[in-house]
């Protein structure tokens, strides 16, 4: 798929996370923090905590953070997170699974709910969109990890069950189970991978004009900008001259 069907863009504009790098951060120690008092504080051990250290990695996460991150569960500091799933509708019809780690449901809740209030959508109940949505592993390459035609046959070899290629880079889809199997042989072949991660796929998108585009890119900006929400993802499709129009 080309154009804002791409992972990045379902799961918003890649320049934005990078303009929000400390508060990002905040987000990927809360991640680790709870992976490694879910299970063993050894990434080799613990494939959730792993995931959650590969992708800090990828984010360029100082080593002392990610370390500090785990000490704090070691030592059974820091609250205690409890992880939920908002479903919901944006401008357009569009989908919009929210994802969040929070010590206080009525906090994070009253602020999910008010930010689809205010801009154009509405909160759904739990499973409203799910069903839309396969939950797979997703591992990320750039494009400098070579061209279609490469990383498709690594792909293949590797184990994965789809590809996605643009000028923008490479989108490999596994099964949940075969992630981290497929991103293991995925390195040999190509390198370390941008991310490792996972995903909510859905199974069609809808393209969203200017007018709802606009509201509803505020409106993920918002929920992103909350302190327990970890990723937003959605079915949208923004074409690339729409986008330039927004600036986005």
């Amino acid at each position: 798929m080309a154009g804002h069907s791409k992972f990045k863009n379902i799961m918003h504009r890649k320049g934005a996370q990078d303009k929000k790098r400390s508060a990002m951060f905040s987000k990927l120690s809360r991640e680790i923090t709870v992976a490694a008092k879910m299970g063993m504080p050894d990434p080799d051990m613990n494939p959730r905590l792993r995931l959650a250290v590969n992708n800090a990695k990828s984010q360029s996460m100082p080593k002392d953070n990610i370390q500090r991150a785990i000490d704090k569960a070691t030592a059974g500091e820091g609250d205690d997170y409890e992880e939920i799933r908002y479903e919901g509708f944006g401008p357009g019809g569009v989908s919009l699974i929210v994802e969040a780690l929070t010590d206080n449901r009525n906090r994070t809740v009253t602020s999910v709910r008010t930010a689809f209030s205010k801009n154009g959508g509405n909160m759904g109940s739990a499973g409203s969109v799910a069903h839309g949505f396969d939950r797979l592993g997703l591992i990320s390459y750039p494009g400098s990890a070579g061209d279609e035609e490469k990383v498709l046959e690594a792909a293949m070899e590797a184990g994965a069950e789809d590809i996605e290629s643009s000028e923008d880079g490479h989108d490999i889809w596994t099964s949940m189970d075969d992630l981290h199997e497929v991103a293991g042989a995925l390195e040999k072949a190509l390198g370390e991978a941008e991310s490792v991660k996972l995903a909510w796929r859905p199974h069609t998108r809808v393209e969203v004009g200017e007018s709802e585009a606009q509201t509803l890119l505020k409106l993920i900006d918002i929920l992103d900008d909350d302190d327990d929400v970890q990723t937003v993802w959605g079915n949208y499709d923004v074409s690339d001259e729409v986008m330039e129009k927004l600036g986005a």
